[in-house]
């Protein structure tokens, strides 16, 4: 079954990897472990947007860097990054309603959009019989049934957070979860190479 898989980075990051030592992530591998013989992965999207240092010497930025990198060394992986957006909110104190304070708020934008304008369109061109997002975003949830029941294709959710969203459940055919062990052996090795030299492993990860 041809198996095209759909990554939201920031999810996955967030739900699964955040706080582990498992940063360097082999995608493919990690993939291929959860889904089996039975799918042939035909292509892996991921989406996400670059990071911003939040403090002096703060490394993340490069770091990510490298593992984009890192990841497009693979012929299967396709890396598409939305961006960030700052803005000043007012925000009500919880404990006393009539106070509020300015805060600034960061929100990563377009992934979500830019997962499901792909997913779609990739179904509409007939470039798989099998659509698998790694998510846990209920926004995503329209698009996945349009594809499971206006494209008739077959549709599954990886879950990088313990509890799957209602939403994604209602919708998906099969369902499997992201866990540390299976983390901890779908890691790249220590020198990824491609096109350009070597791209190695950044310290501390």
């Amino acid at each position: 079954m041809r198996t095209s898989v759909y990554i939201d980075g920031f999810n996955l990051y967030y739900g699964a990897v955040k706080g582990t030592q498992y940063k360097w992530l082999d995608l493919e591998k990690m993939i291929t472990a959860l889904l089996g013989d039975q799918h042939e992965l035909v292509q892996i999207k991921y989406f996400s947007a670059i990071v911003s240092g939040r403090f002096r010497g703060d490394r993340s930025p490069v770091n990510q860097q490298i593992y984009l990198r890192a990841l497009e060394s693979n012929p299967l992986i396709e890396v598409h990054l939305g961006h960030f957006l700052t803005h000043t909110v007012s925000m009500r104190l919880a404990d006393r309603p009539s106070r509020s304070v300015r805060e600034i708020k960061t929100e990563e934008k377009g992934s979500d959009v830019n997962l499901a304008t792909h997913m779609l369109v990739d179904g509409f061109r007939d470039e798989y019989d099998c659509a698998v997002m790694i998510t846990n975003d209920s926004d995503l949830a329209e698009p996945f049934r349009i594809v499971r029941d206006d494209l008739n294709k077959k549709v599954g959710v990886i879950c990088p957070h313990k509890h799957l969203s209602k939403q994604l459940a209602k919708y998906a055919q099969f369902t499997k979860r992201v866990r540390a062990g299976l983390l901890s052996v779908s890691q790249l090795p220590d020198q990824v190479h491609d096109t350009k030299g070597v791209i190695n492993k950044p310290p501390n990860w």
